[in-house]
């Protein structure tokens, strides 16, 4: 299988490479964020919006989860929050006459990229069966067309509804309790790809899958440790946090197969320092790991704790844990020379990070993707939490897990119930309060998902947010499976990928975005969201809607359930829609932690929701503490003449949404379609740098996957160890390639070989 390269951006085929930055933000970063307002926005509305974005009074983000402090700064902004914002305000349009002019064939042949940038969709579109261009057509046509396809089915169970993390909790709580009075637990979400691996581990060994630190933690940290992690790229405004925690006297150690220029020195743009005398170094210590090779890592540092005199805190092993006998045995068989073969790492190296850990009383463990995404994640995260265990890093000011979350709203989601697996004490809460019967077998989760698409288990896909088609692994395999959908639906405000690869009919459904007004019959309405460390507050837009035919996403779920249940309904769907705080009401019956939720999220900067591990050293696990656990090692171990590939973001990208061709501190102008290589790896294999390969994964079904016309980067990667942008090399990674228990994607160890190109 291959994924051609798309049309509408030439420029792609000839990127322009320079050296990596040394040094994230600084002036070049206000200035991008100045350009990218202008075009997009257009001066005065730009100051307008920007001033609002995170603000007490204001509307959070749409980009990333990180946390704001009580005190907020005039641009509480980062360089990738100022385009993900200068996007959904921006003024250019998506009209049914730009529909006319593009067919839907056009429309698959355009790159990410091309579609992002044409503007907000301003009216419900449908694409009927035979067709190939979309249509415009009323609301009311709309939904009666998705409840005639969910009344057709011949099980609840053949709906998927799909969220991603940019909904608010109030639409999320809605979707969630459509679906399940509809009659399912089909429930995907952004999760599954993403942190599944970290709230399994955690669930297991803390018994909250959420982190359990705070910003003020990080502030008082003595050590912090980011390991699988790209703060400059994918979290900015953590740089600060990380800035101050440096000022504060703490150190950090990076864990990467790369190396980052955020992590190197941060530049921050709010400060005379950061502008014009030279930023903070972050790193203490930087550990180019191999890829996959964290867990034999954590282990080997378990092993020294445990065998240095003193370093074990007995006292909180005593009394709030479960399992150490079992941890310590394995952890004292963890070898050196595996350890050293699994990590790339030197001794030395490893005994430096050591001496901190040894040196720290406060200690926390930040981590996203390149711990998330393997095979092996789940033991991975549960080594950290063993890792933290030891030394009482939990429930302890300054210290903790925290897995830091992309989306603005994707932990949000997960809480109001967006879960295929609920757990039965909130399905008897919904019962309580709403009067049905939810359903109490497990649903589909993302891979499961695709695979009943494919297999025809699946009819009707509806997405409430996202770009499915383009976050999914095994693009063909992805692609062909939607395709035999009866129908799919995406409430979107811009186009994507998803929208070209359509079931036998579809319907694009434009909603209002974070920065939009949002105005019902009971007057301005506010949504709320929750940030990756478990603080729920308000969101507002300022700017007029970009149509007067967008409907608010939760006003799209209370019609669809109106139009689809009918007057057999036991849900006031009506007033829902028309007063969003009747919805919160609601929420404080059935969600824990959200008790009188309406008065609290009134007060600016919200109210942080509770967690037993962290506010009273109480573990609500299956043994009532919190839990050692003894897995095997793994690490993915490769042929000779081949890389482990990691998929990973530009710096002009927010997940699937591609904001420019560049890629500022990797040294990337002009294009995407690029692979980091380890010069060494590079000559061995006979390609040059500069020189064009075709990527194609090697998986134990022998189904060539691949991904042509890249151009060949040497880069300081680990050796053995190569990187490369997706959606574009989501190609690559098998539908079957997953974690053991959270069955997330396993996109950060691919085993590639390179081929010359025959497309360039």
């Amino acid at each position: 299988m291959a994924t051609k390269p798309p049309a509408g951006d030439p420029v792609q085929d000839a990127p322009q490479v320079a050296p990596p930055k040394h040094a994230a933000a600084g002036l070049p970063a206000i200035g991008y964020t100045a350009l990218v307002a202008q075009q997009q926005m257009g001066a005065v509305r730009a100051t307008r919006t920007l001033l609002k974005v995170n603000q007490k009074d204001g509307f959070d983000c749409p980009g990333c989860a990180w946390p704001e402090g009580d005190k907020r700064h005039v641009a509480e902004f980062c360089e990738n929050g100022a385009k993900a914002v200068a996007e959904e305000a921006t003024l250019r349009r998506v009209t049914p006459d730009f529909f006319a002019a593009h067919p839907l064939s056009d429309l698959a042949d355009r790159s990410g990229y091309w579609l992002g940038q044409q503007g907000r969709i301003t009216q419900p579109m449908y694409l009927p069966e035979g067709a190939d261009r979309y249509e415009a057509v009323t609301w009311e046509r709309a939904f009666e067309i998705l409840a005639e396809e969910l009344k057709a089915l011949d099980s609840p169970d053949e709906a998927l509804f799909y969220t991603s993390g940019r909904t608010s909790n109030e639409a999320a709580f809605l979707l969630q309790l459509f679906a399940r009075e509809f009659g399912t637990n089909n429930l995907p979400d952004c999760s599954n790809m993403c942190h599944e691996s970290s709230g399994s581990a955690l669930t297991e060994t803390i018994g909250i899958g959420k982190g359990s630190v705070s910003l003020e933690d990080l502030h008082q940290a003595d050590l912090i440790i980011v390991a699988g992690q790209n703060p400059g790229t994918n979290h900015p405004r953590m740089l600060s946090a990380l800035e101050e925690a440096k000022r504060a006297g703490a150190k950090i150690i990076s864990v990467n197969p790369l190396p980052e220029a955020g992590m190197e020195r941060f530049k921050n743009p709010q400060t005379a320092k950061g502008l014009a005398l030279g930023g903070q170094k972050l790193n203490d210590l930087f550990l180019q790991i191999r890829i996959g090779g964290d867990q034999a890592l954590f282990r080997l540092l378990n092993k020294l704790i445990v065998e240095t005199e003193g370093a074990v805190d007995e006292l909180f092993v005593r009394e709030h844990t479960h399992g150490y006998e079992e941890f310590a045995a394995a952890a004292r068989a963890a070898d050196w020379d595996e350890t050293l073969a699994a990590t790339g790492l030197t001794r030395a190296e490893i005994e430096q990070a050591l001496s901190m850990a040894l040196a720290s009383r406060r200690t926390i463990v930040c981590w996203a993707m390149g711990l998330t995404q393997h095979k092996h994640a789940v033991a991975t995260i549960r080594e950290v939490v063993n890792f933290l265990l030891l030394r009482g890093n939990i429930g302890r000011t300054g210290a903790g897990v925290c897995p830091v979350r992309g989306h603005s709203n994707v932990q949000g989601d997960r809480t109001m119930g967006i879960f295929e697996r609920p757990a039965p004490a909130f399905l008897d809460a919904l019962e309580k309060e709403f009067g049905f019967a939810p359903p109490r077998h497990h649903g589909y989760d993302v891979v499961r998902s695709i695979e009943a698409l494919r297999d025809g288990k699946a009819k009707v896909f509806f997405a409430m947010g996202g770009n499915f088609v383009g976050a999914t692994p095994d693009t063909e395999v992805t692609e062909a499976a939607m395709r035999r959908a009866s129908l799919t639906v995406h409430v979107s405000t811009k186009l994507n990928r998803s929208h070209a690869v359509t079931g036998r009919r579809a319907l694009i459904l434009p909603t209002l975005g974070r920065t939009d007004k949002d105005v019902q019959k009971s007057g301005k309405q506010f949504v709320t969201v929750e940030d990756s460390m478990g603080l729920v507050h308000s969101s507002r837009g300022n700017l007029k809607p970009a149509s007067p035919h967008l409907l608010s996403e939760p006003a799209i779920v209370a019609r669809l359930a109106r139009a689809t249940l009918g007057a057999g309904s036991t849900v006031e769907w009506e007033e829902f829609e028309k007063d969003y705080a009747t919805i919160r009401d609601r929420i404080a019956r059935v969600v824990p932690g959200f008790e009188d939720f309406n008065a609290r999220v009134a007060k600016p900067g919200g109210f942080r929701l509770p967690h037993a591990p962290r506010d009273e050293r109480r573990f609500p696990t299956a043994t009532g503490k919190a839990n050692f656990t003894a897995a095997p090692v793994e690490y993915p171990t490769v042929p000779e003449g081949r890389l482990l590939l990691q998929t990973l973001r530009s710096h002009d990208q927010y997940n699937t949404t591609i904001y420019g061709l560049d890629d500022r501190y990797r040294g990337i102008k002009g294009g995407r379609r690029v692979v980091l290589v380890n010069p060494e790896d590079g000559r061995e294999l006979g390609f040059a740098d500069g020189s064009y390969a075709d990527l194609v994964s090697e998986w134990k079904d022998g189904v060539e996957r691949r991904a042509p016309g890249f151009r060949v980067v040497y880069y300081p990667t680990t050796r053995g160890c190569a990187a490369a942008y997706y959606p574009e090399t989501n190609v690559l990674v098998p539908l079957d390639s997953t974690a053991d228990t959270s069955n997330t994607p396993a996109s950060k160890s691919v085993i590639v070989r390179l081929e010359q190109s025959a497309t360039v």
